[in-house]
């Protein structure tokens, strides 16, 4: 949904590389080399993982500035300690790398659009800006 969001947008060719969808737990360590032992000790759904999988978008694109998002959209799938609408997300920009997690609510759908929006507005919050210094 997010990497849709983007190209949606003429022009984004000039900016948008690739997109990798890792909803597995395997897709994460073959396709952005997220370590099984880092999913296994922290699950999936977590700040570790999900830094990794940001890193790991960065340098297997090699592109300057990646989001990683892991979650439980639902209806199943939760527990006490990561409840539907737990949802982990990672931004890397220039080898930086800013993790937080989102307790969203509603459905399946829901959960999904206001973490496509959420990842995005935090993308843009996080960019650096070209401005001239005291504007």
């Amino acid at each position: 949904m997010i990497a849709t969001r983007c190209t949606d947008l003429a022009g984004s060719s000039t900016w948008f590389e690739r997109g990798f969808v890792t909803y597995s737990n395997q897709s994460k360590t073959q396709m952005l080399g997220v370590p099984e032992d880092l999913i296994a000790h922290h699950g999936a759904v977590s700040a570790p993982v999900a830094k990794a999988m940001a890193l790991g978008a960065v340098y297997r694109s090699a592109s300057e500035v990646s989001i990683a998002v892991t979650g439980v959209a639902g209806p199943s799938g939760g527990s006490f300690e990561k409840p539907v609408g737990t949802v982990w997300l990672a931004w890397c920009i220039s080898g930086s790398v800013h993790a937080e997690v989102q307790h969203f609510s509603g459905d399946r759908a829901h959960i999904r659009q206001a973490t496509t929006e959420h990842a995005l507005e935090g993308l843009m919050k996080r960019l650096p800006t070209n401005k001239p210094a005291g504007r």
